[in-house]
């Protein structure tokens, strides 16, 4: 599985770095170094809509307050 995080300036400013540095911890957390691959892209061209990222190419937009809800339903859901 791979998710992607887009770290354009908009995406930045909205918390990229949040959504990064949490979803790293909760890859660690659940032992899926080998099964996740987390990679981040600048301007996925749909910046009004938060901080941006796709799971297998499935956009989302996701809240850094509320990744633990998206890593459950978006990545644990479909392992």
């Amino acid at each position: 599985m791979k998710v992607t995080v887009c770290i354009g300036s908009s995406c930045h400013i909205k918390g990229s770095r949040q959504v990064v540095e949490q979803l790293q911890s909760l890859i660690a957390e659940h032992d899926l170094k080998d099964k996740v691959e987390l990679a981040g892209t600048f301007c996925m061209g749909k910046c009004q809509q938060g901080v941006c990222v796709t799971v297998d190419d499935v956009f989302y937009s996701v809240n850094p307050d509320a990744i633990k809800d998206f890593f459950d339903t978006a990545v644990l859901a479909n392992l």
